[in-house]
């Protein structure tokens, strides 16, 4: 028997199914059956968890290519930030043979006098990541329960959502601390250079940590979808959710240290520049307003973070924990690096193009925002666990009501309705597009302020690939189906 919905939950009626859904149904993504309360997948749908948690195939190019990532990163970091610094921008190379080892010493004389670790660079950085730590075990919050986790038997885990107290915290302390003088906010883009080496050495540091812990004494659950290789099982992570206290360190590591420093380093800008200058480009405000809108989503759908694949599924290795906790704050603020340094008309736009800039990114905020709202309230509805919140902005259609969907036969719903009818990631879309508006603040002036949108676009891409081969294994010819629902896989009408 399938269920089906039409309308409120009292109008419920059953139907005779051959086994296959509704397929008429499915086909034109108008299923409305319902999910179990409990959320617990059919019997076919735990044999297909059981698939994806164990290790099918090497991802990023295997153990060379995640070498290459753990090595080629931090140099790339290091060498982008050199040519923003040192030389506004202009990428430098060696212009000979006999000029490579000198080309060399000089990098290494740069990388000493401007991002050598010092005490107060330790003292930002592990303090920042300490307060948050703080903020987050001790303020009020929302307790929400992510997904069933297939490897604990199906079990909900708790999350202690209270990133909102801890935003506005962190707004309210930075005020004092600039006020009084005790952390003035230029300070942070000041020493750019070593805070980057330290959260460098903090986001290597943990992970190794986080790896031996889960190995030896299964900090985070039991080791699962291992290869045997060890430095690629370190660069995926060993075990699924560890925690510290209530602190679900992977939820932490996603939230609250990247986009909180990112907003500080985007104000701290915005600061040096008026004290400098008397006033402020309107390209500064705007990585100001972009960043701060991020991670105001961040804080407010908080509770919504435990339904999505990278609470769920990823593991906490060396990918997430030296990706949030180095390179987004310090690779994603460049177009704020060049503009502290740079004249304002090297990259101010007319009134025309700060208003087209403006524009794009409130709308494509608006899109992303809802969107994802509106997947995560879909999960929670179906799961039993929708906990609506009013927190500043509460956006109009983040919260759909009777949408379509098609049932699968894993027991799971694949949302079909409001935004998502367009595209399967069209929250990558307008996450991309915000993007592309970060980078273009600082002007066309060097391709290195481009660095988010551009590298944003591959891991969006390479995303999808993950994202769809892992739904196909997961839902079969459900997938098939919802494929034929839904066309487009990013960008509507084109890809």
């Amino acid at each position: 028997m399938a269920v089906t919905m039409d309308g409120p939950s009292t109008n419920l009626r059953k139907r005779k199914s051959n086994g296959n859904l509704n397929s008429d149904n499915i086909m034109n993504g108008k299923s409305t059956a319902l999910l179990k309360i409990n959320a617990m997948p059919t019997e076919h749908g735990q044999e297909m968890d059981k698939k994806l948690d164990e290790h099918q195939e090497y991802e990023f190019g295997g153990p060379v290519g995640v070498v290459a990532m753990m090595v080629g990163f931090p140099l790339l970091m290091y060498y982008l930030w050199i040519c923003l610094w040192f030389y506004q921008g202009k990428f430098i190379y060696p212009t000979s043979i006999n000029d490579i080892r000198p080309f060399f010493n000089k990098m290494g004389q740069h990388i000493y006098e401007g991002a050598y670790p010092t005490k107060f660079a330790w003292g930002t950085y592990c303090g920042l990541t300490a307060i948050q730590l703080i903020f987050a075990q001790v303020l009020p919050g929302l307790t929400q329960n992510g997904l069933p986790v297939p490897s604990l038997g199906y079990k909900a885990l708790p999350y202690h959502c209270n990133a909102l107290y801890s935003w506005y915290a962190t707004l309210a302390l930075s005020y004092v601390f600039h006020k009084t003088g005790i952390y003035r906010l230029p300070w942070l883009i000041e020493n750019y250079g070593q805070i980057m080496t330290v959260a460098l050495i903090v986001s290597f540091s943990v992970s190794i940590l986080i790896d031996v812990c889960g190995r030896l004494f299964h900090y985070g659950g039991k080791p699962m979808r291992l290869s045997g290789n060890i430095i690629y099982d370190h660069f995926m992570g060993i075990t699924l959710n560890p925690r510290l206290g209530r602190i679900d360190l992977k939820m932490f590591a996603e939230v609250r240290v990247p986009w909180v420093l990112l907003f500080l380093i985007s104000l701290s800008g915005v600061v040096k520049q008026y004290e400098e200058l008397g006033r402020v480009s309107y390209n500064m405000w705007h990585m100001l307003l972009a960043t701060g809108l991020y991670m105001n989503a961040c804080a407010k759908a908080e509770h919504m973070i435990p339904q999505t694949w990278d609470m769920f599924h990823e593991k906490f290795g060396w990918m997430l924990i030296f990706w949030n906790m180095a390179g987004v704050p310090f690779t994603y603020c460049y177009p704020t690096i060049y503009m502290a340094r740079a004249s304002p008309s090297t990259y101010e736009f007319p009134l025309w193009g700060n208003i087209a800039m403006f524009v794009t990114l409130v709308t494509f905020y608006y899109i992303f925002d809802c969107a994802m709202a509106q997947k995560s309230n879909f999960k929670m509805h179906q799961q039993g666990e929708h906990n609506p919140r009013k927190a500043f902005p509460v956006l109009y259609g983040s919260d759909l009501k009777n949408p379509s969907y098609i049932q699968t036969k894993h027991g799971n719903k694949l949302l079909t309705g409001g935004f998502w009818r367009y595209a399967r990631k069209i929250n990558y879309t307008a996450d991309w597009i915000q993007a592309c508006t970060w980078g273009l603040t600082a002007g066309l002036n060097t391709p290195i302020t481009m660095f988010y949108p551009i590298f944003f676009l591959a891991v969006l891409t390479h995303r999808c690939g993950r994202d769809f081969a892992k739904c196909s294994v997961k839902y079969g010819e459900d997938w098939d189906e919802y494929c034929k629902v839904v066309r487009w896989k990013f960008i509507p009408y084109i890809y």
